[in-house]
């Protein structure tokens, strides 16, 4: 039962699509409409509204930390699957149709959750890339196979399938931005597109 309660849990918490409600509340429409069509920051960023997008970034940062957190709590050795449902929550959210965002953001919490040395070399990498490059895709990508990296060498061994399984899910919604990088067309970030 608590593998359950954990689950969907993490999942109703990660279908909150809060790029989509802060958009909306902004007048600015339905954020799906633009861009990638994505929930996430980064499309929020589209807008030309910054705070909005760094809002969004932490709210999704939040929903993947506050599921994993809760389940320590209230579901001890759950927390893995919490994780994974989380992020599933955020791509495939139940209540707009299952469209939502990549994952990244709420990885990036996901990884504070489960181990802060695990969140803090995301961090670093998603930061890093993405000053270095400009380009979201490339930052969130790297910050994933980061992450699995982190916690196989920082030994957290039992963090290693529910970071695996993310990676995998956070690339495969990449997979138009990866074509657009194999052509040279992915936008950096700021671009309008």
């Amino acid at each position: 039962m608590d593998w359950l309660l954990a689950a969907i849990t993490g999942y109703l918490l990660g279908s909150i699509p809060f790029g989509l409600l802060l958009t909306r509340a902004a007048g600015l429409g339905d954020v799906r409409e633009i861009g990638s069509g994505a929930t996430g920051a980064t499309n929020v960023l589209r807008t030309g509204k910054k705070g909005l997008a760094a809002a969004t970034l932490l709210l999704d940062l939040a929903k993947g930390l506050g599921a994993v957190i809760l389940a320590k709590f209230l579901w001890p050795h759950a927390e893995a699957l919490a994780a994974v449902a989380v992020v599933i929550g955020h791509c495939f959210p139940v209540w707009i149709g299952f469209k939502g965002g990549k994952g990244v953001a709420t990885n990036a919490g996901v990884a504070f959750g489960l181990a802060w040395p695990i969140g803090l070399a995301y961090a670093l990498v998603w930061l890093g890339v993405l000053a270095l490059v400009r380009i979201s895709s490339v930052a969130g990508m790297t910050a994933v196979i980061a992450a699995v990296i982190a916690a196989a060498a920082l030994g957290y061994g039992e963090y290693l399938p529910p970071l695996v399984a993310i990676a995998a899910i956070v690339i495969w919604l990449h997979r138009s931005n990866i074509s657009r990088l194999m052509r040279g067309e992915e936008p950096r970030v700021g671009s309008p597109k």
